[in-house]
């Protein structure tokens, strides 16, 4: 299945789509950068060719809201300095984008499909047609269904300019824009697993939500809690420190109450309970809104960003939601540990899943 991505149509690029190009993960506080090669010719396995994180300075992106063009387009230019190329995929921020599902038959030709999705875009979200940019997925369904299953992805056309404007002037070509939890999924769900996932991005300052299905992105959420509310917490008990030792404390001590941690797993496991109560809702309404929900049933969850290095965190969710959930693993449609030993580290790996992701979009059918 093709990924959801705005702007691929809006502004087609040329024959070059298979040029050397980076996944640019741009969030309110950083900028995240992949760029991968092929290995040989003899092999589907990936070389991590460039990689970093250069930070935002405070105000530029505020919420997924691009406010100041011209210092996003200074930190784009590191980009390009580093990467040595033009060309990159952008993620979009999931707290902007509107989706729904519709069907259309399943006779409708390839080349009405947009026009009819255009309909019914005022129905579903608060914008306009001649306001917004749109894509859209076919969800796979039985092939004896009368009608198809479509994901409809949609932008503000201001909130995605500001990001091609910033692109532009850094001299930089965007081949697509795509919502960050498609692009994690991308990266962290193995090639040709399909079912249906929830995503959960633990960043510093929010945690995003996708579930996809069948290859799919079909819903999005955000919650106003991340990793800065544990440290937080953290400073109730501990009292004032540096932010360096606070995260070691999450990512060694975390949510385990053994003797000696027990003030520390109760103060963060008064946040984590904050999350697992929205993520309950949202289970609860993806699991009931359907009149196909048996084959539409959450089967894992998967955690990323930098925020999901919190010890315990898997087990404790898992055990509160009844649902399996793991960290991802975010090289697994790359490379295999077995032969390549990414310069990032595993504790790093998971706040990369987007750009990860938006990298491979050259190299799997995701």
């Amino acid at each position: 299945m093709s990924a959801l991505s705005l702007l691929h149509k809006v502004f087609p690029p040329p024959q070059y789509m298979m040029l050397q190009n980076a996944g640019v993960d741009i969030s309110d506080t950083s900028l995240k950068y992949i760029q991968f090669k092929k290995a040989n010719t003899e092999t589907p396995m990936l070389d991590l060719h460039q990689w970093g994180d250069i930070a935002i300075p405070v105000g530029v992106v505020n919420r997924g809201v691009v406010h100041d063009v011209q210092k996003l387009t200074e930190v784009l230019k590191q980009v390009k300095e580093k990467c040595g190329t033009e060309y990159v995929r952008v993620s979009l921020p999931e707290e902007r984008a509107y989706l729904f599902e519709t069907t259309i038959k399943r006779d409708t030709p390839f080349k009405e499909i947009r026009g009819k999705l255009e309909f019914k875009l005022e129905e579903n979200v608060p914008l306009s047609p001649r306001d917004a940019y749109f894509d859209y997925d076919i969800v796979a369904n039985d092939a004896d269904d009368k009608v198809l299953r479509i994901a409809v992805a949609v932008y503000a056309k201001d909130t995605i300019n500001r990001y091609y404007e910033a692109c532009l002037g850094a001299g930089l070509m965007p081949l697509s824009f795509e919502i960050e939890a498609q692009a994690i999924a991308r990266a962290s769900i193995r090639n040709g697993l399909m079912g249906t996932h929830m995503i959960v991005d633990f960043g510093k300052t929010r945690t995003g939500i996708g579930i996809v299905h069948q290859g799919a992105l079909v819903y999005t959420s955000t919650i106003d809690i991340g990793g800065a509310e544990l440290s937080t917490a953290l400073k109730t008990v501990l009292g004032d420190r540096a932010e360096d030792e606070y995260t070691a404390i999450k990512n060694k001590h975390g949510l385990i109450g053994i003797a000696g941690n027990a003030k520390i797993a109760a103060a963060l496991t008064q946040v984590i309970d904050d999350i697992k109560l929205e993520l309950e809702t949202r289970i609860h309404y993806w699991h009931t809104r359907s009149v196909d929900r048996n084959k539409r049933q959450i089967q894992k969850i998967v955690l990323c960003g930098g925020s999901s290095n919190l010890a315990g965190l898997p087990e404790y969710l898992w055990d509160e939601l009844s649902i399996p959930t793991e960290r991802a693993a975010v090289w697994q449609n790359a490379f295999s540990l077995n032969t390549y030993v990414p310069p990032i580290s595993r504790v790093y790996s998971y706040g990369y899943a987007t750009a990860v992701g938006l990298a491979l979009k050259d190299f799997t059918d995701l």
